[in-house]
């Protein structure tokens, strides 16, 4: 068989399905892929559909059968979630539960095609396929919060069949989207003086998701993250690459919270930078290392190899306050935008790492998922977010309740020259980086001294 009879033959089935899907009934499509695929039986009208399998499967490729079925599902699912046909989708994917697969085939056709779909059952594609149902369920695992990350690894995956890229990409794109719409409703609703009696909380954090968001907005001080990325990106124009290392060290290292876990940050994270790409390091900067040594640094800080937790995330989530790491990672991206993809596939394997246990067992990185989506739609989205002081004589008042926050589209031409010259003269006075000093005058007294426990530091 050569490959071209197989392409044939998988374009036959694309071409059928993506007609019949725009034009047919579901439970009509939904006949037609369990009668192909589940039973495999050739009593069907479309008489070259079982023909196009059986040359896919008589060349004995488990690999393009794989990628057809894979191809196929997507074809589906796309079509079917422009249409807005969740029970659909569901349906789809509860086909592979029918015992029948587990069955053996009596002809050489049939024991083949079994075999390939119990594999495809038990794999990574399948479990892959699923998040595009979990978003439905009434009682989901708490992984499927953060679903838009574990759609990354398919949508960046060029390996996968177009069709899958498409309908992860949209997918991802889709729940980011509501997330923040969500979330900015949230805001709104509960700083009402009269508000509703139910509120829609996006989060699992409960009211210390408000207190969050304005340490967000309070703790970089007068400059902002994104003028201090701004900045570091002016200096780049004629730093050589070992400068470079210790500028971005510099640069994570400013306005963040003096607690222990940012000491021993200080103390052990330029042993991990400064080796990075030392054969580089009397060489002019370019976009390339820049983009290299930021994918790295966040390896460093979450995912060395891409399945376990770094030595760095481990060290910040045993202190029960993932804050100071996610605003890391929030300099990062703020600083190398085009290393978000890099970014959220580390998050995607994070929770894979965890999404075995339970809900209860891994609170701690709950609370990390949870401050890093919050972080980030506060930050990397269309939305700004400002804080304003509202004035009160009540000297009992907490000093975060004074704030109330309020958003608006965010403007895309900021400007940030002035603020940024300002803030380049006071780092360029300071060499000896004692930026903590510096950073209590300028932090509210509750962030720095925030408690060890996430929930203490929200809620404070």
């Amino acid at each position: 068989m050569v490959r071209t009879d197989i392409q044939n033959a998988q374009h036959v089935l694309y071409d059928f399905f993506l007609y019949s899907v725009q034009t047919e009934p579901v439970d009509v499509v939904l006949a037609t892929f369990r009668r192909l695929f589940v039973d495999y039986t050739e009593s069907s009208t479309e008489s070259e559909l079982p023909v196009a399998l059986y040359s896919i499967v008589i060349a004995n490729s488990e690999q393009q059968f794989l990628f057809t079925l894979k191809r196929v599902c997507y074809i589906l699912i796309n079509n079917w979630g422009i249409q807005r046909q969740p029970d659909a989708i569901r349906a789809l994917i509860k086909m592979f539960d029918d015992q029948v697969l587990m069955r053996p085939g009596f002809s050489l056709i049939l024991k083949r095609l079994r075999i390939w779909m119990r594999n495809f059952i038990t794999s990574q594609d399948f479990h892959d396929l699923k998040l595009f149902a979990a978003r439905y369920e009434q009682h989901e695992h708490w992984s499927n919060r953060y679903t838009s990350y574990l759609l990354a690894p398919q949508y960046l995956n060029l390996e996968n069949p177009l069709e899958q890229r498409e309908a992860a990409r949209h997918l991802s794109s889709q729940l980011k989207s509501k997330f923040r719409f969500d979330l900015a409703m949230y805001t709104a609703k509960s700083q009402m003086e009269s508000p509703p009696t139910t509120i829609d909380n996006p989060t699992v954090l409960g009211e210390a998701a408000i207190n969050l968001i304005k340490m967000l907005l309070l703790q970089p001080g007068r400059f902002g993250y994104e003028n201090l990325a701004n900045l570091l990106r002016k200096q780049c124009q004629q730093l050589t690459y070992w400068e470079f290392k210790r500028a971005l060290l510099h640069y994570l290292a400013y306005a963040l919270p003096n607690t222990p876990i940012t000491r021993a940050l200080k103390d052990k994270l330029p042993d991990s930078v400064l080796t990075i790409y030392r054969h580089n390091n009397s060489e002019l900067l370019t976009e390339a290392l820049i983009l290299r040594t930021s994918k790295r640094v966040i390896d460093i800080l979450t995912c060395e190899d891409g399945v376990q937790p770094s030595k760095f995330f481990s060290m910040f989530l045993a202190q029960g306050n993932p804050l100071v790491l996610v605003i890391l990672l929030l300099k990062i991206a703020l600083f190398c935008p085009n290393v978000q993809s890099h970014l959220e596939l580390r998050i995607a394997s994070l929770i894979r790492y965890y999404e075995t246990y339970s809900e209860e067992d891994c609170r701690w990185v709950i609370n990390f998922f949870e401050v890093f989506r919050i972080t980030f739609a506060v930050y990397a989205s269309g939305t700004l977010y400002n804080l304003v002081q509202i004035s009160t004589d009540d000297a009992n008042v907490p000093p975060l309740s004074t704030y109330r926050i309020f958003s608006q589209l965010r403007d895309q031409h900021l400007n940030f020259n002035q603020v940024a010259a300002e803030l380049e003269q006071r780092i360029m006075e300071d060499e000896t980086l004692q930026l903590q000093q510096h950073l209590v005058a300028q932090t509210p007294l509750e962030i720095a001294t925030m408690p060890p426990t996430m929930q203490d530091a929200i809620a404070s």
